[in-house]
């Protein structure tokens, strides 16, 4: 199996991105849950509830894992949402796409 492009500490290799998920992070969540075929607003706004924010976020990671062929488990997605949400988010928004990742800049 496969391991993710982008580091789960290189934020910074997209800034519009990074800035974008700093500022409104639900809607990088609910781009990402678009990428695997999920309602936008369905998980754009569950990702702002705490303990739901982190299982549906990490429910959307497993989903980008599965679909890219990545080595890992929901426990382990659950923590990197826990610890490191944003950071997350900006890996696997980037994993989805580059061209995506772009647009989101633009908006």
């Amino acid at each position: 199996m496969g391991e993710w492009s982008n580091g789960l500490f290189g934020c910074f290799s997209n800034c519009g991105v990074c800035i974008i998920t700093y500022f409104v992070p639900c809607l990088t969540a609910g781009k990402n849950a678009e990428q695997v075929g999920e309602s936008c607003c369905v998980y754009g706004f569950l990702s702002i509830l705490g303990p739901i924010g982190i299982w549906s976020r990490a429910k959307i990671r497993g989903k980008i894992r599965e679909q890219k062929g990545i080595d890992g488990g929901f426990g382990g997605d659950c923590l990197v949402h826990l610890f490191c949400g944003l950071c997350g988010l900006i890996q696997e928004n980037i994993e989805v796409g580059g061209a995506q990742s772009q647009s989101m800049a633009r908006e």
